[in-house]
């Protein structure tokens, strides 16, 4: 190659992305031209929008070349003519622009986030450096606090007052000329003497020890002679026998109940001791006794080693019985095993809880060794006559007297969940079918027995004396709320509402809309009624209620009440729902006013519950509607002429407003001693 040729030749450009820009020439061979082009600084230069403007037109010239080729080969133009080389060669420029602008675009953002990064480590400097400060100065602010608060222990030592100090110290202690001036040097004093004082008193601590052994000694003493008495003193309590039958002072029938109440089961046995606790202690009216066959108890825990030999021979006198008999039916012997598994402890409970009426109410409490539950069977005695109210006779029933005593507690099915399984074995469908004959298995009474089925941290005789003194008095509670019923129904069924003088001022003094009937209604007679489907749909009813309907009227005026009645009355509140026939057919249902009376009846318990405990409940409901259906009477317009009420019920009771809102409901809030009526 020729010296011109190699003078003539381009120089070479090396693409630096990288370092600073400069132009070198290199002597290498054929001494050729070196330029170093860096991106960098060609980006320093460059404004973003010119290269977005760039980028534009770039790509709709790149548009303009593609559809320039294309027209081109649709005319004919082969692919290798000028024209479409051509164009393929500044297509390929452009693309060259295209990706220069790319790198450019991406070596912008890279930039923009190095500049970000570095301002955020900027940030987080300082943001430590305020951090480290904000620390120091809480470390300062702690041990500030420490000093303030700093506790010298002698604080803690109760001493002498100043002036005891000064006055009962010796002088070599206090030392007045010095601690009266120096607050500290009292201190140490004031604490000098009371070493001082505690050397003392241990002193005296030592000699009192010494003493108090000496008369613990004596006590032993007398202990021991004591016990030597016991022998003679048994003797004496023998001999003195018929003196206490004479006296009636029983002690040797309570040591032969004591005797006795060994052989309990240990259910029972809980009972007994909390029920004769309890009585002791709260209730001297209430007696516990213990009745069955002792010698059957007996046999019954009696070890099975003493028993083995009967058992042999009772065996073998079977075995000859039944190859003279015809073998037993698969349903005798079902029948067998159902009265094993459901058989009593030969032993029970009688507890007598009695009234300041006279009333007796008789506990008898049963234990079912197999199925480890107790239950209970019931009896009332009383002084006065009862047959007299036909309405009351659900009350007293001994089947139903003690349902519900606790809230779901019917009785009806065995609180133990093992003994589900015990009856799939022998055929036991429900527990109910022999409540009649067994007793009730409540819950209460487990835990008054010590049972408990549930996981729970009391048992034995703490859970039954946690239950023993409020179940006693839901007892008497629930016998003293039936027998008022009892009474009250005996007047309500002669259409006579008693209203106690305690209660008067709750009832204006005439009230013309009276009862004319109660009844007694079965739960099927209940839901057959048509205002009453409300109840029964909110799910405010059980089959264990009492159902009775009350039938009030005034005039041609006949409104009739169907009652929901808990067991658990006075507590939860007597459920009314009403239904007026006058001019029509009315229910809660469909008039706001029958509404506002239900509620007036149902909601405002504080008002008509009367003294306590709320025997009076059912009776000032009955009147409150009564007063009730007089304001609905007397307030309702039967003409539209402004008069203020039709004339066969002339107004009677003063009323502020006869209606109000767009419901016009009426006044029904009685106000004592005013004596109107006005809007809740």
């Amino acid at each position: 190659m020729s010296s011109d040729a190699v003078k003539k030749r381009k120089p070479k450009v090396i693409r630096n992305e990288g370092g600073t820009p400069e132009t070198k020439r290199s002597r290498g061979e054929g001494d050729q031209d070196v330029r170093v082009y860096n991106e960098e600084v060609e980006l320093e230069g460059r404004e973003p929008q010119q290269d977005y403007m760039l980028y534009k037109d770039t790509c709709a010239t790149l548009a303009k070349l593609m559809a320039e080729i294309q027209e081109l080969k649709a005319t004919g133009a082969k692919d290798g003519s000028v024209e479409i080389e051509e164009r393929r060669r500044q297509s390929s420029v452009h693309f060259i622009t295209l990706k220069k602008l790319n790198r450019l675009a991406h070596m912008r953002l890279k930039k923009g986030r190095d500049q970000t990064h570095e301002a955020k480590q900027r940030v987080d400097v300082l943001h430590l450096q305020l951090q480290n400060l904000l620390y120091e100065v809480m470390h300062l602010q702690k041990e500030i606090g420490k000093c303030l608060e700093f506790k010298s222990q002698h604080e803690e030592i109760e001493l002498v007052s100043e002036e005891e100090f000064f006055q009962e110290a010796p002088a070599e202690i206090s030392r007045p000329q010095v601690t009266q001036d120096d607050q500290h040097q009292l201190t140490l004093a004031r604490l000098d003497w009371e070493l001082e004082q505690r050397k003392r008193l241990a002193e005296q601590y030592k000699t009192s020890l010494a003493s108090k052994e000496k008369i613990q000694k004596a006590i032993e003493q007398k202990r021991e002679y004591l016990s030597s008495l016991q022998p003679g003193l048994q003797n004496i309590m023998q001999a003195s026998v018929p003196v206490q039958e004479y006296l009636s002072m029983p002690f040797e029938r309570t040591q032969k109940q004591a005797d006795v109440a060994r052989h309990l089961p240990p259910p029972l046995y809980v009972l007994l001791v909390q029920a004769g606790a309890y009585g002791q202690a709260c209730d001297k009216n209430l007696s516990v006794s213990v009745s069955g066959d002792v010698d059957e108890a007996k046999a019954l825990s009696r070890p099975p080693e003493e028993s083995q030999d009967d058992e042999s021979d009772s065996d073998a006198e079977e075995e000859q019985q039944n190859t003279k008999r015809r073998r037993a039916t698969v349903g005798v012997q079902l029948d067998d095993k159902r009265k094993e598994m459901l058989r009593r402890h030969p032993l029970s409970l009688c507890v007598n809880l009695k009234c300041k009426d006279g009333s007796v109410l008789h506990l008898f409490f049963y234990y079912l060794m197999n199925l480890n539950i107790l239950t209970v069977k019931t009896k009332v005695s009383t002084s006065a006559d009862l047959s007299g109210a036909i309405s009351a006779g659900e009350l007293l029933n001994l089947e139903s007297l003690l349902n519900c005593l606790y809230a779901s507690d019917h009785g009806k099915e065995t609180p133990n969940p093992a003994n589900r399984y015990q009856f799939d074995k022998v055929g036991i469908t429900t527990f109910a079918d022999y409540v009649s004959d067994l007793g009730h298995p409540y819950v209460w009474v487990q835990k008054l027995g010590g049972l408990q089925f549930s996981t729970s941290e009391l048992s034995g005789s703490t859970l039954s004396a946690s239950h023993m003194e409020r179940t006693m008095k839901l007892l008497k509670g629930r016998l003293q709320a039936r027998l008022a019923l009892h009474k009250q129904f005996s007047s309500l069924e002669h259409s006579i509402v008693p209203v106690s003088s305690e209660c008067q001022h709750l009832f204006p003094a005439k009230v013309v809309s009276g009862l004319t009937r109660w009844t007694m209604m079965s739960y099927q007679e209940f839901t057959e009624l048509s205002f009453v489907q409300h109840v029964l749909k909110a799910g405010l009813v059980c089959e264990t209620d009492l159902f009775f309907m009350a039938v009030v009227e005034r005039g041609t005026a006949r409104l009739l009440s169907a009652v929901v009645m808990n067991p658990r009355y006075p507590e939860v509140t007597p459920l009314f729902s009403l239904s007026l026939h006058w001019k029509g057919e009315r229910s809660g249902r469909t008039d706001d006013n029958l509404r506002a009376m239900e509620s007036e009846v149902n909601v405002f318990r504080s008002e008509l519950q009367g003294p306590r405990p709320g025997l009076q409940l059912l009776t000032n409901q009955i009147q409150r509607l009564c007063v009730c259906l007089d304001v609905y009477l007397e307030t309702e317009s039967q003409v539209c002429d402004g008069s203020e009420g039709p004339k066969e019920f002339p107004r009677e009771k003063m009323c502020l407003r006869t209606a109000r809102g767009p419901s016009r409901l009426k006044p029904f809030k009685y106000n004592h001693p005013q004596g109107f009526f006005s809007h809740r």
